[in-house]
């Protein structure tokens, strides 16, 4: 293997160059070439690609989003559109390739290798929700986004006696909602993985206001089973004491500079990528499983699920009381 490339796909997530920067320079001291590929596979189908040497990665480790751009791209799901991007990436001579991006994204590395070419995944997800790893790129980076959030919101909660709902990210998995919640110290967690009632939520924050608290403060991932306003528009027309006010943090949760804890495991995962892609261990994706990193297999990874622990759940409950 002579030269590979790199892309990013699918949301962004701090902690991505340092991904793209640990792969160019281990790529680089094996010996190979390496290219990136704007906008993922939209730049893939349109031959978008750029030859990076160690000057392209330089100054990028702490800096948010993607150097190379991301994009969703429907054509690439069609046979046709594979079958496309598999030329352009002869057309370059690109031997591997490094997919760094959530579900989506490893779909597409796997139709890929069911075709022949040798790719190689690396989870950026902040939701945390990719089967086969214990984090993804830009988890940890987005959990204290809203750790701090959520210490600000509690300042001007206390002081005017109110509630606040707090939207964060997490269509189909609570991590962030949930881990924030216990970290945060939150009254009340809502995720995508337990359902909560109208009235449920209404008790919990009438009773949180009649034991003597000053404030209350409840964690909504936005996958949860009810919407925030319509949440808002229910505990207003209960009045459970608070006065009840509505933050939705939305995308300032992928936003800014990685943690220390993103930029290394993002630096782990491009050297270890590139290994694989070099040794042959293919169709994988590289997963933190403990301290260790581990080849798992694509098939596995876009095939399953991964949820938020129902133990977390227990203990945020047992905490916020």
């Amino acid at each position: 293997m002579k030269r590979i490339a790199v892309m990013t796909s699918g949301g962004d997530a701090p902690g991505m160059n340092a991904a793209i920067r640990a792969v160019v320079r281990s790529a680089l001291s094996k010996g190979l070439e390496v290219y990136g590929i704007r906008q993922a596979y939209s730049g893939l189908l349109a031959g978008d690609f750029e030859k990076l040497t160690n000057r392209e990665v330089s100054g990028i480790l702490q800096r948010g989003g993607t150097i190379l751009q991301t994009a969703r791209n429907e054509e690439f799901k069609t046979p046709q559109g594979q079958r496309r991007g598999l030329r352009r990436l002869n057309e370059h001579g690109i031997e591997g390739l490094v997919v760094i991006g959530g579900d989506g994204s490893l779909r597409g590395a796997l139709s890929l290798h069911k075709q022949g070419f040798p790719v190689v995944g690396i989870p950026g997800s902040i939701d945390n929700d990719i089967f086969g790893t214990n984090m993804s790129i830009g988890v940890d980076s987005a959990l204290n986004i809203i750790l701090d959030a959520l210490d600000r919101l509690r300042d001007t909660a206390s002081s005017h006696e109110r509630a606040f709902l707090v939207e964060v990210m997490g269509r189909n998995c609570g991590y962030l909602a949930l881990m924030s919640s216990i970290l945060g110290g939150a009254e009340l967690t809502m995720i995508p993985e337990k359902h909560m009632e109208l009235e449920e939520i209404a008790a919990r924050l009438e009773d949180a206001y009649l034991r003597g608290k000053n404030h209350a403060i409840a964690v909504i991932a936005e996958g949860a089973n009810v919407k925030i306003w319509d949440v808002q528009k229910f505990l207003e027309a209960r009045n459970v004491g608070f006065e009840v006010r509505v933050t939705i943090l939305g995308h300032i949760q992928r936003g800014g500079s990685p943690t220390a804890f993103d930029r290394l495991l993002a630096t782990r995962m491009g050297v270890k990528a590139v290994e694989y892609l070099v040794d042959n261990t293919c169709g994988v994706m590289v997963g933190l499983d403990g301290r260790e990193m581990a080849a798992i297999p694509l098939e596995d990874v876009t095939s399953k699920t991964k949820s938020a622990n129902l133990e977390y759940y227990a203990l945020a409950d047992v905490l916020s009381r």
